[in-house]
């Protein structure tokens, strides 16, 4: 079992930045790519960015391009999601899950995952 709880989450004015954690109990064989996702009221959850351990290769939505960046702590167990320039509509809760052997090529969906966290909620707004 993998036990994924997120922070940082925050109220920020439009064109501020917030980087949000994911603390992983463990990386596993198995279980090496966390993904971030969010969900804005009235909108299906959707992938935003995802990271595999195995090697660092990332995937970014376009909704993220140029603006937010995924990167890992190797030591601390711990993927972060830099978000710059944010805009009203990256209001939403953000969650981290993880999937069993999943590598971060592409695209990824909410139902494929095993594993998530409780959310941490970004809202832009001045």
């Amino acid at each position: 079992q993998v036990h994924l709880v997120e922070s940082g989450g925050d109220l920020v004015q439009p064109g501020g930045s917030l980087r949000l954690s994911c603390a992983v109990s463990r990386f596993t064989r198995d279980y090496y790519t966390i993904g971030w996702f969010r969900q804005a009221p009235g909108k299906e959850r959707e992938g935003v960015s995802c990271i595999s351990t195995s090697d660092g290769a990332t995937y970014y939505a376009d909704s993220a391009k140029g603006r937010f960046t995924i990167s890992r702590d190797a030591a601390k167990n711990t993927v972060y999601l830099q978000m710059n320039s944010l805009s009203p509509e990256d209001t939403a809760v953000y969650y981290c899950a993880t999937d069993r052997l999943w590598y971060c090529r592409g695209t990824f969906y909410y139902y494929d995952m095993d594993y998530w966290g409780e959310g941490t909620l970004v809202t832009v707004s001045s």
